[in-house]
């Protein structure tokens, strides 16, 4: 049974954290630790277009701006499970263990699932706009 009282309280603390977390990952990690030159060349070491790094920093920081504060958070977070599943392909050779030498794939894994989870629960609350409701969400992916 869902706590009606509780459960916008729980979405809004996934919603920050994985704001929070794409914010931290782009602005901090891909940024200043291993700067947009050097993400640019890791990104074309795993056989991508640098341009893919320029835009996955960007999906990163507006996703995570955009689920802070609550806005399109269903939108957004179906948005950015590709993200999540790009990490979760360029770390799959690192075996299980983030902390392993290039990192792992079970934290990108957990990420795209709990974004998964903030799609099919909504913004909670706090938000600044209302989310599109899931059906409306699949017509504008054309996943209907």
């Amino acid at each position: 049974m869902i706590d009606q009282k509780t459960a916008p309280y729980a979405a809004l603390l996934l919603r920050l954290s994985l704001g929070v977390m794409f914010l931290t990952h782009s602005i901090l990690l891909k940024v200043f630790v291993f700067t947009v030159p050097g993400t640019v060349q890791y990104f074309e070491s795993l056989g991508l277009p640098g341009f893919t790094a320029y835009l996955t920093i960007g999906a990163e920081v507006l996703g995570g701006i955009a689920l802070i504060l609550g806005v399109q958070t269903r939108l957004v977070s179906v948005a950015l499970i590709p993200v999540l599943l790009g990490a979760l392909w360029a770390h799959a050779g690192n075996g299980w263990v983030f902390s392993a030498q290039g990192g792992g794939w079970e934290y990108p894994l957990f990420l795209a699932v709990a974004a998964a989870v903030q799609a099919l629960i909504g913004d909670g609350a706090l938000a600044v706009s209302k989310s599109l409701s899931l059906d409306e969400v699949k017509a504008k992916l054309n996943l209907a």
